[in-house]
């Protein structure tokens, strides 16, 4: 569905972007009221509540069969829509819940990592690294800009991260040079678009009012600027956004295949195989957390699952048979 002129909606979108929210927050959250007012027959939300809300989770859920992600990204929408637009709280949802799997994450031995890398190059091999090396979402990786990178103390600043959390991680002394390489090309495309008339980069919040210069700076750029200029869908400009995800999806899919590696990999598998190789090396558990971002030590604590041998450490005696 192509974005609705809905006076209704309307009020919903402005809503997110006075918070801040990401864009593609914004585009999901739009698009779980379209399908809760769709499914009560275009009936309009102010005049449904908690009751409405629990049928269609519970639709989500049993009919739908989606997952329990899912189930709660709609019920995030929706709790927003009342809380924030309707200026309401749901009180008493009693939906019949997606089953969350229970799943061990999915790691890469030291040596599959290396084989997925020597399968890549460019800035893909770059974000895979800081992916792996410094435990980053792949979000996180490609919205770095350059005041981020703390050469000096080896250093990186996730800014708003999950949760709209800052956070500071750890920078491998290897990726430092290849880094700053890179920004000399990214430097240099920067002073091309300065030099055409553009230059400029969206900037969080309020700081495109505050300091009306700063979308100019070099500091503020991409660490990662997409191939060409776009249109800003916030405010209709002309700018260079940031690398596209699905690109650097698609490039360590296709070095999984190629590294012949047969297990379900993706990029999350290399910020799961930092938090368990740095486990297996000794890292107290709650570095790991703060490197991770985690706010509960008990989603940290999935990772010491990987680290036990078979069942819970338990050692087969077929090996004194064979």
């Amino acid at each position: 569905m192509g974005r609705s002129r809905s006076p209704f909606l309307e009020s919903v979108r402005d809503a997110i972007r006075v918070r801040h929210y990401s864009y593609s927050t914004e585009k999901t959250y739009i698009q779980w009221v379209k399908r809760f007012i769709l499914y009560h027959r275009k009936r309009h939300p102010s005049e449904m509540g908690a009751e409405e809300v629990t049928q269609f989770l519970t639709y989500l859920a049993v009919e739908r069969r989606v997952s329990a992600s899912t189930q709660n990204q709609a019920l995030n929408a929706l709790v927003f829509l009342y809380r924030h637009v309707l200026e309401r709280e749901l009180e008493g949802i009693s939906a019949v819940r997606a089953r969350q799997p229970q799943r061990v994450p999915v790691v890469l031995t030291v040596e599959e990592v290396r084989a997925v890398l020597s399968c890549l190059d460019g800035v893909h091999w770059l974000a895979a690294c800081l992916m792996y090396g410094s435990g980053l979402r792949l979000m996180e990786a490609v919205r770095l800009r350059v005041n981020d990178i703390d050469f000096s103390h080896r250093a990186i600043v996730v800014r708003s991260g999950k949760g709209n959390k800052d956070r500071v991680v750890t920078l491998a002394d290897a990726l430092i040079e290849p880094l700053r390489n890179h920004l000399q090309v990214v430097k240099r495309l920067h002073e091309k678009d300065l030099a055409e008339g553009f230059g400029e980069v969206s900037l969080p919040f309020a700081l495109a009012r505050k300091y009306p210069n700063a979308a100019r700076q070099w500091g503020w750029q991409y660490v990662f600027p997409a191939g060409a200029r776009s249109i800003d869908p916030f405010t209709g400009v002309e700018r260079r956004h940031h690398f596209g995800e699905q690109s650097v999806q698609r490039a360590v899919k296709r070095a999984i295949r190629r590294a012949g590696i047969q297990k379900r990999a993706s990029c999350h598998t290399f910020r799961h195989s930092f938090a368990t190789h740095l486990l297996e090396r000794g890292m107290d558990i709650r570095t790991v957390q703060e490197q991770l971002g985690h706010k509960d030590l008990r989603t940290t604590q999935i990772y010491t699952h990987v680290l036990q041998r078979g069942g819970n450490g338990v050692i087969s005696p077929l090996g004194a048979v064979l």
